[in-house]
């Protein structure tokens, strides 16, 4: 295994301003995909990396054309080294580490190509490929899974409840159909108490339907204030600020999760209305950001949400729409936990194989 600097193995490019039209080419941010364009900026294999703020030193693989935005930059693997390797020796190597700057953190292809790194010969970096990404493979295809299952519920939805809506169904505010929570407000140095998962501002910006409960930080509150915020599997999660007014859900789970000062749990009175409220408030989220210019409302109170009126179905066409898309939900969280799982399984193999403690015969 020989020691070399990433500027020795590989070339390195900048990413540009994304192109404002909309296309079938996958553009890139520090945070993986962000969006789909008519145009591309690279093609192959392509290890992009976060270049700026909160994504710095992430790093992701696409194979194949896509454009790499200005929040990102790229770099192609010279012809000896495998790439996929290197994306997961760079995953590895934490690149956030090496980032300049504290309010704006920063990454450059200076400080990339300076890089040393551990290279095994190239039937060694296949094979430690191989078997990383048949883990990220799988990974993958529980994503496009989950983003087909959240489409055809909302389709389903849409049909049944936008489409064929009734004059005479209930219409009530969400005053009348649970009550509402602000969330705990903490110190992070403190010590007195029990340790507990709390959910935060960037677990509901980072899903789509479900608060992701295994990747949670932990903090120290006492038991009598820990109880006071404890959630459950029936209740809905609004963001106050940050990305005000978007609506998550909470997976069932073996432990105690409690919520952030910055974020308002609504608890149903019905829990069966649970699925079927999720989609109106997630059209009231998109409905808001659209009329900001894509930054939603600077904050979100109770009381504004309150006075959110939704029109109620009747009890047996409720039960039949929980009887289709409650099962859809279960699918989407099984497939994520098993993603969750298998990305564990990677990331405790990759130290293992890169430092050569399991060997196998390419």
């Amino acid at each position: 295994m020989n020691k070399v600097k990433l500027g020795d193995i590989a070339f390195f490019g900048n990413g540009a301003t994304i192109p404002k039209e909309k296309g079938k080419f996958p553009a890139f941010g520090g945070n993986g995909i962000t969006d789909f364009v008519n145009l591309y900026n690279t093609n192959d294999d392509t290890i992009i990396v976060g270049r700026v703020g909160a994504y710095c030193g992430s790093v992701n693989y696409f194979k194949g054309r896509c454009w790499i935005t200005d929040n990102a930059l790229f770099i192609k693997a010279k012809q000896e080294v495998d790439a996929k390797f290197l994306s997961q020796y760079l995953k590895l190597a934490n690149l956030n580490k090496v980032r300049i700057g504290s309010s704006q953190p920063l990454i450059t292809q200076g400080i990339l190509s300076k890089l040393e790194i551990q290279l095994p010969d190239f039937e060694t970096q296949t094979a430690i490929a191989r078997v990383l990404s048949s883990l990220d493979d799988k990974i993958e295809l529980n994503n496009k899974i989950n983003a087909a299952l959240e489409k055809l519920a909302k389709t389903i939805y849409e049909y049944w409840f936008v489409q064929n809506a009734e004059e005479k169904w209930e219409r009530k505010s969400l005053r009348e159909l649970g009550e509402f929570k602000n969330g705990a407000n903490y110190e992070k140095a403190n010590e007195i108490g029990e340790k507990i998962k709390i959910v935060n501002v960037r677990d509901i910006s980072s899903s789509s339907i479900f608060i992701q409960v295994e990747n949670l930080d932990k903090i120290i509150l006492p038991k009598n204030e820990i109880e006071k915020y404890l959630l459950n599997e029936n209740d809905i999660i609004f963001a106050r600020s940050g990305i005000p007014g978007a609506t998550r859900l909470i997976e069932k789970t073996e432990e105690d999760v409690i919520f952030c000062g910055f974020a308002i749990r609504f608890r149903l009175n019905d829990k069966n209305l649970k699925d079927y409220l999720f989609f109106p408030l997630k059209q009231n989220e998109e409905f808001a950001k659209n009329k900001s210019g894509g930054s939603i409302m600077p904050n979100i109170s109770q009381d504004s949400l309150k006075e959110i009126s939704i029109t109620i179905p009747p009890t047996k066409t409720l039960e039949k729409f929980n009887k289709i898309v409650s099962p859809l939900f279960s699918t989407i969280i099984k497939n994520r936990q098993e993603s969750a799982h298998l990305a564990q399984l990677r990331d405790f193999l990759l130290p293992l194989l890169m430092n050569g403690q399991v060997t196998f015969n390419p």
